[in-house]
This record gives C-alpha cells, sequence and structure tokens, in this order.
C-alpha cells in the first residue's frame, strides 16, 4: 500500500494514538451530524395546517434512508480499521443518544409513552446494522490483529512424538473407530 492508503486504511491500532483518537473522534462527529442532518431534532406531530385534523412529521423516508445508508458505510469503514466495539460506540450510540434526548426533552407528553418503544426499537436496529456491517467489513481486513500465538502452548516432552516411551507423559487418547487396533 501507498503511504497515504495505508494512513486512510491501515489499521487504527498501528497508528499514532493521537492519529487513532482524531480519526475515532471525526467518526463520532460524522455519525452525530448525519443524524442531525437527516432527521429533525423535534421528532413531534404536528398538524399539516391550522384546523387541520391530518397530522405530519417531519421525519421522511428519504432521510432515514440517507442515515442508514451513512451510518452504514461508517461502520463498514470503521469495522475494517479498528476492534470490534469501537464501531458500535462512534457510528451507533451518538445517534441512539440524540434520539433519546430528543424525545426526552419533548415539551408534550407522548401519546400513551410510545417513545421508549420507538427509542429502543430504533437503538437495536441501528445497533444490529452497524455490528452486520462491522463483521462484513472485518472479512476484508488483511491483518486481523486476532493472532493467537502466545495464547497456545503446546507441551511435548523428548521421545512424545517418537512414541518410544522414554519417560513421556503424553497421554494416549481413545481411537473414535472402535475396530481399529491403537
Amino acid at each position: 500500500m501507498t503511504p497515504m492508503t495505508e494512513k486512510l486504511l491501515g489499521l487504527l491500532s498501528k497508528r499514532p494514538w493521537t492519529e487513532r483518537w482524531l480519526t475515532r473522534l471525526l467518526g463520532a462527529a460524522l455519525s452525530s451530524a448525519t443524524y442531525l442532518l437527516c432527521l429533525p431534532w423535534d421528532l413531534r406531530n404536528r398538524p399539516e395546517s391550522p384546523g387541520s385534523t391530518t397530522e405530519t412529521t417531519p421525519v421522511s423516508v428519504l432521510g432515514v434512508a440517507a442515515l442508514a445508508v451513512t451510518l452504514l458505510l461508517l461502520a463498514l469503514y470503521f469495522g475494517h480499521r479498528d476492534a470490534l466495539a469501537w464501531p458500535l460506540l462512534l457510528v451507533a450510540a451518538p445517534p441512539a443518544t440524540l434520539m433519546y434526548l430528543s424525545f426526552r426533552t419533548n415539551p408534550e407528553p407522548p401519546d400513551a409513552s410510545l417513545w421508549p418503544l420507538t427509542w429502543a426499537f430504533s437503538t437495536l436496529v441501528m445497533a444490529a446494522g452497524v455490528l452486520v456491517a462491522t463483521s462484513v467489513a472485518r472479512q476484508f481486513r488483511e491483518d486481523t490483529g486476532d493472532s493467537t500465538d502466545g495464547l497456545v502452548f503446546a507441551h511435548s516432552s523428548p521421545g512424545a512424538s517418537s512414541g518410544t516411551g522414554g519417560g513421556s507423559s503424553a497421554v494416549r487418547r481413545p481411537s473414535l473407530n472402535p475396530g481399529a487396533r491403537s
């Protein structure tokens, strides 16, 4: 990879800590800004016009779709570059927090208290989407960093592999084939 490509797409764990944290901060800021741009702060239903019985909400299908696509792209990016938990914290948590604050600061009492259920469902969908996108992006990493080197210790004593005995502490395992000779 070229130095610029390595800087933009390489693992964050191999980058200096200032660059790592600034990248994460930028990701959280992009996630928050996307939420604020795609979904309005006040999610109350309002009459279409004064005296109208038809209500409208400022949330549009296009806004929700743009938010979903942007969050998925951010999850793919951070899933490729960072550890497994970071995309959840950087991509899904800021919009979920902003949505909670939006619902919670609504001056009027919600109709039949549906906002906690709406918030919980939306948070669950965002978190699940981010985790799926993250796990897909991790499949395309060159170095996953999930090495088991140093965690597995293979013990063999002299003569254990040759089958000569020689003071071996190796345990003979039973065969899965009962008709086979041991």
